[in-house]
């Protein structure tokens, strides 16, 4: 008997009807993940301190023809969060998903040779914001919708860290840093939950490499490099494939982390960065 390929694909990949919970999703990364999720039949919320940018995201994937809800949440704050939640399950009823895309640097937090400003000129409040936008940011939502799972006895959580978790970029030690601890919290998490709470709620992360945003597009093309007169002319020179990542280059990854076929995958990183972190510039 003939295999039936798509049948196999939805068996290992489907992730239809599910619901995910995506926190920054009105930026241009996490935007376009979630229009990718609905394209395969997942319900979005849309959620972002920003509540049009979550709006429009959530617009997007309804004019696409997917169901999605837009929410304004702060994820430095537990009630923000506790309110988005709230949100999600009236409109839902449960979550299958949550991605913590919510995420950044500070500029305050970020040394400029030629301006200056080495690393004891830092503003402490700036390497502070960077921290718990990045690790609080990514531990309240798993602590409020991780409950959810845990009382659902299953679920995802991915996590966003950087490939600068493990080779520090110049200039931006907090955000480096912080994302670090996103890691090393990301496989304390997974371990967590499988042991104390249920091997089916799983937790993994992305280490995205250069993607160009409206947050770093002037670091990337305007602030001058090591090496080179702009620091983009870096980027590229230390990345394999000799340019940046495309927003939708995320979505494959997210899918494989959230679908049956990674059913025994927990506490694993996937780097998503164009060899930028297996090339050591020679």
């Amino acid at each position: 008997m003939k295999l039936d390929a798509n049948a196999k694909l939805m068996e290992l990949f489907s992730l239809e009807g599910k619901i995910a919970a995506i926190t920054g999703a009105g930026g241009v990364l996490f935007g376009a993940v979630a229009c990718g999720l609905a394209e395969l039949g997942v319900k979005i919320a849309s959620l972002d301190l920003r509540l049009a940018e979550a709006q429009k995201t959530a617009d997007a994937v309804k004019a696409q023809g997917g169901d999605a809800l837009g929410v304004e949440i702060d994820v430095l704050k537990p009630d923000s969060v506790a309110q988005a939640r709230d949100a999600v399950l009236a409109q839902y009823g449960r979550v299958d998903i949550l991605i913590n895309g919510a995420g950044g640097n500070h500029p305050k937090a970020t040394t400029n040779k030629e301006a200056g400003v080495f690393f004891p000129d830092l503003s402490v409040d700036g390497i502070r914001f960077a921290f718990d936008l990045n690790i609080m940011g990514t531990v309240i939502p798993s602590m409020i919708f991780g409950k959810v799972m845990i009382q659902q006895k299953e679920g995802i959580i991915i996590n966003t860290s950087s490939m600068s978790a493990e080779m520090p970029l110049s200039r931006v030690m907090a955000y480096s840093a912080a994302k670090a601890g996103v890691s090393n919290f990301t496989k304390w998490l997974a371990a967590d939950m499988a042991m104390n709470h249920s091997p089916n709620i799983r937790v993994n992360e992305i280490r995205p490499g250069f993607f160009p945003t409206l947050q770093n597009a002037e670091l990337i093309n305007k602030t001058p490099g090591i090496l080179t007169a702009t620091r983009g002319s870096d980027i590229l020179g230390g990345t394999p494939m000799k340019r940046y990542g495309k927003p939708e280059e995320l979505v494959g990854a997210i899918v494989y982390l959230c679908s049956p076929s990674a059913s025994f995958t927990t506490g694993s990183s996937i780097a998503i960065d164009g060899g930028f972190g297996s090339f050591s510039g020679v």
